[in-house]
C-alpha cells in the first residue's frame, strides 16, 4: 500500500506560496525604498517571468533525461535561498539583476516538478490533490496579511528576512520529500505540430498570453499604487488576501460551473471581467469599496480563466502531448505574457501614470476576449471533475 506523504507535500506548497505572498506584493515596495525607478523595478521583477519562458522546459527535460527529480528540487531550493540572500548586500541595479536572474532561474525549476511528484504520489486519487494544494493558498493568505501588518511597524527592508525564512522552510521540506515511481504515459500521442496548426489552438494560446500581459502592472505595481493613495500596508495585505479567497472559491465551484456553462463562455466572462477590473484598478483607487470589488474579480480574471485554460489544454493536447501542452501554456502565458506585461508597465508607469498603465492591461484583456470570441468555438465539453478540480499553478498566485 502506497503511503502518501501528505504533510510533507502540503508543507512544501505552504512555504512555496507563503514566499510568493511575501515577495510578490511587497518586494516592489522594497525596491522603491532603494530609489529604483519604475522601469528598474519592472526590469528586476520581470526576471521571474523571463525565466519561465524556458526554465520549466529545461528543468523538466533534465529530470526526465537523467531521472534526478528530487536532486533538482532540492538544488533549486538551496540555490534560490542563496540567490535571495545576495539582496542583503546588493543595492545596485546590475548586481541585483544578476541575483534576481539566479533566483528566478532556479525558482522556476521547482513547482512543475513538485506538481508531477504530487500526482505520482497520488496515483489514481487525483481528487485528493485539492486537499494538499489548499495549503499553498493558506500559506499565501497568512504571509500576505502578516507581512503587510509587519511592514506597518518595521522598515521595508524587513521583507528580506521574511522571504529568507520562507525559502529556508522550502529547503527544509524539500530535503524530506520522498521520491516515488513516475506514472507511465500513453504512447498514442499526436504530433505537437499537428495540434498547433489548428487556428483555435493558436488563438487560445495568444489569448492566454494577453491575459497574463494584462496582469503585468497588477503583480508588480498594485501595492505601490495602493500605498501611494493612502492605503496602509495592512490594508494592502487584506486586499491581496481577498483576491486569493475569491480564487479559492472559484476553484471549488469549477466542477459545477463546467456542467452549466461551456468553457468558451467561462473564458469570455473571465476576459470581460479583466477589462472592467483593470479599468477600475487604474481610475477608481480612491474608493475602498471598488478596490474590494476589484479583488473579488480576481476569482474570474485568474481563477476561472486559469482553471478553464488548464481544462482546454487537457482536452486539446491528449496523451503524452499533455505535458508539452501544459509547458507551452505556462511558457507563453506566464512567461512571455507576464514578461511583456511587466516590461510595458515598467515603461509606462512613470511617464503615463497608474491609470493609463492599468488601462493598457485592460486593452490586453480586450484583445484576449476578441481572440476567444472569433476563433474558439468548438471546445469539447466531455470533462471530468479531475480536469478542473486541481489546476496546476505557475507560481504567480496560489
Amino acid at each position: 500500500m502506497h503511503a502518501l506523504p501528505y504533510w510533507r507535500l502540503s508543507g512544501y506548497y505552504l512555504f512555496y506560496f507563503a514566499f510568493i505572498g511575501a515577495f510578490s506584493p511587497y518586494f516592489g515596495l522594497y525596491l522603491q525604498s532603494l530609489n529604483f525607478s519604475a522601469w528598474d523595478i519592472g526590469l528586476l521583477m520581470s526576471q521571474m517571468q523571463l525565466m519561465r519562458l524556458f526554465g520549466p522546459n529545461l528543468w523538466g527535460w533534465l529530470a526526465d533525461h537523467f531521472g534526478q527529480r528530487m536532486l533538482i528540487i532540492r538544488l533549486a531550493a538551496a540555490i534560490s535561498l542563496l540567490g535571495f540572500c545576495a539582496f542583503f548586500w546588493f543595492d545596485k541595479l546590475p548586481s541585483m539583476l544578476l541575483a534576481m536572474a539566479v533566483l528566478a532561474f532556479f525558482w522556476s525549476a521547482a513547482l512543475p516538478l513538485v506538481e508531477t511528484l504530487t500526482f505520482d504520489h497520488l496515483r489514481e486519487e487525483h481528487g485528493r490533490y485539492s486537499r494538499i494544494r489548499v495549503w499553498g493558498s493558506i500559506g499565501f493568505i497568512v504571509a500576505v496579511m502578516s507581512t503587510g501588518a509587519l511592514l506597518d511597524y518595521f522598515p521595508t527592508g524587513s521583507i528580506l528576512w521574511v522571504c529568507c525564512l520562507m525559502l529556508m522552510g522550502i529547503l527544509l521540506v524539500a530535503l524530506t520529500l520522498p521520491e516515488t515511481t513516475p506514472r507511465p504515459h500513453p504512447h498514442d500521442t499526436p504530433a505537437i505540430g499537428e495540434i498547433l496548426r489548428q487556428p483555435r489552438v493558436r488563438a487560445f494560446m495568444l489569448a492566454c498570453l494577453a491575459m497574463s500581459a494584462a496582469h503585468g502592472a497588477y503583480y508588480v505595481f498594485y501595492s505601490i499604487h495602493l500605498t501611494a493613495n493612502g492605503y496602509s500596508k495592512t490594508e494592502v495585505g487584506i486586499l491581496w488576501s481577498l483576491g486569493v479567497v475569491a480564487e479559492i472559491l472559484v476553484f471549488m465551484a469549477m466542477s459545477r460551473l463546467v456542467r452549466q456553462f461551456s468553457l468558451r463562455s467561462i473564458l469570455l466572462v473571465s476576459f470581460a471581467a479583466a477589462v472592467l477590473r483593470f479599468l477600475l484598478m487604474g481610475w477608481a483607487v480612491d474608493s475602498l469599496v471598488l478596490m474590494i470589488f476589484v479583488q473579488v474579480l480576481h476569482g474570474l480574471t485568474f481563477g476561472s480563466h486559469h482553471a478553464a485554460s488548464i481544462a482546454v489544454v487537457n482536452l486539446w493536447f491528449p496523451g503524452k502531448a499533455q505535458g508539452r501542452g501544459q509547458a507551452l501554456y505556462s511558457s507563453l502565458s506566464f512567461g512571455a505574457g507576464g514578461l511583456l506585461g511587466v516590461l510595458i508597465a515598467g515603461r509606462t508607469w512613470d511617464d503615463w501614470g497608474a491609470g493609463w498603465s492599468f488601462t493598457v492591461g485592460a486593452a490586453f484583456a480586450l484583445m484576449g476576449f476578441l481572440l476567444i470570441w472569433r476563433w474558439v468555438h468548438d471546445v469539447r465539453e466531455l470533462l471530468t471533475v479531475n480536469a478542473v478540480s486541481g489546476p496546476k499553478n505557475d507560481g504567480s498566485m496560489p
